[in-house]
């Protein structure tokens, strides 16, 4: 517990969970209510059980607050326990006395504790994390297609079915999916429970009784191999998310959207920012757009490099780290990897020759390979000379994040 100026930290107790619904609802001009939105206060109630709630206190006012959730990413085919932040908000006549700040602080402490060395949010603000030691990790496309640009592939030999959204088919092929996806969420009990809680159309669906629908493709084996969540609304078909294993598994679920012809104008989606969808369809002139979607975060810098798996079995650098947030951070690690076996110490000395200069937010985006080390030397965002950016190419797995989840 903390004190400031007549103010205290402390958990946010689950008796407490109306106070942080009306801060929610306040900053983020929301318009929850515990009555009526029972759902939205049964899953935080969860949350709040399962994570970590911090608050300020002016007496017994709840004033500011931060919750972080434990969840599990793959970061290059390694599982890494990750902290997700979420229900951030200060109410504006408490702002700039530095209580996010503390919040921050305390959570990114909780969550090393804990073992969580990377954490992921969703930005309010991109500028304001990015001072936090967040930085962007992936995008997302969002799309529109007529109804005469759907595809229709021949010779599909599997079939559609329509599911439960809660169909093990489903968990089925989404953890596989994870299990080969570098970034993507592994997905818990958690993960799946808010995955649809703020769904992406919602504004689109909130005072319409049109529920959430999910098919599933099967091979000829019937062994599922791709699915889709979707909702139809006023003659349109809206994707929300599509995973599939193949190739087969995509044409067999855009010609599921094909079907709907007679049904829908146009169909809206979403999919991962490395998904060429324009590309893949016979008539690419639709309309497409790219965003940053999600921000990550080195919770520990040390513990994270330790499980990371570098690319070459044999080589030696150093990282020169600065985080504005958290001091333990801040150093110089030497990372030596002799056939296969990585070490990672601090160390005090200088040696320019093998050294890369950078902050907490480039090291992120970089390691998780939304920004290739030579792009990041060029715009001025890390230091270092030639030879050993040339080796830091070399050492780091090339892939671009996936994260389709939202918390």
């Amino acid at each position: 517990m903390s004190q400031r100026k007549g103010l205290v930290m402390r958990e946010i107790r689950m008796e407490e969970m109306s106070q942080s619904i009306d801060l929610l609802n306040y900053v983020f001009q929301m318009s929850m209510s515990i009555k009526r939105d029972r759902r939205f206060v049964s899953e935080k109630s969860r949350q709040f059980n399962e994570g970590h709630a911090l608050g300020w206190f002016d007496g017994g006012q709840l004033v500011s607050q931060i919750l972080s959730l434990p969840f599990q990413v793959n970061v290059y085919g390694v599982p890494y326990e990750m902290g997700g932040i979420t229900a951030i908000g200060t109410y504006p006549e408490y702002s700039k006395q530095g209580l996010m700040d503390t919040l921050i602080k305390e959570t990114l402490k909780i969550m090393r504790d804990e073992g969580r060395y990377i954490s992921y949010l969703f930005p309010f603000s991109i500028p304001y994390y990015r001072k936090k030691g967040w930085e962007i990790m992936c995008d997302i496309v969002e799309f529109q297609v007529k109804d005469t640009q759907f595809p229709n592939y021949k010779e599909v030999p599997g079939k559609i079915r329509r599911v439960n959204t809660k169909s093990e088919h489903l968990i089925s092929v989404y953890d596989r999916f994870a299990e080969r996806t570098h970034g993507a969420m592994i997905r818990n009990t958690i993960a799946w429970n808010e995955k649809f809680h703020e769904d992406y159309w919602e504004e689109k669906f909130v005072d319409s009784d049109v529920e959430l629908q999910a098919a599933v493709y099967y091979d000829e084996d019937d062994v599922p191999q791709a699915y889709m969540y979707y909702r139809i609304m006023e003659e349109n078909f809206y994707i929300d998310e599509v995973v599939y294993l193949t190739e087969e598994g995509r044409k067999g679920i855009w010609n599921f959207v094909s079907a709907h012809t007679s049904m829908v104008y146009n169909a809206y989606g979403k999919m991962q920012g490395n998904e060429p969808v324009a590309f893949l369809l016979e008539d690419s002139e639709i309309i497409q757009e790219v965003s940053p979607y999600f921000m990550a975060r080195i919770v520990d810098v040390e513990k994270f490099l330790e499980r990371y798996p570098f690319d070459e079995p044999n080589f030696l650098i150093r990282f020169v780290v600065t985080d504005r947030v958290v001091e333990w951070n801040n150093g110089t690690y030497e990372i030596q990897s002799v056939d296969g076996k990585v070490t990672i110490k601090k160390v005090e000395d200088v040696n320019e020759e093998i050294t890369v200069h950078l902050s907490i937010q480039t090291l992120v985006t970089m390691l998780l390979g939304y920004k290739r080390p030579k792009y990041l030397e060029k715009i001025e965002r890390l230091q270092g000379n030639d030879k050993i950016i040339t080796v830091l190419e070399d050492i780091l797995p090339v892939g671009i994040p996936t994260f389709i989840d939202y918390f």
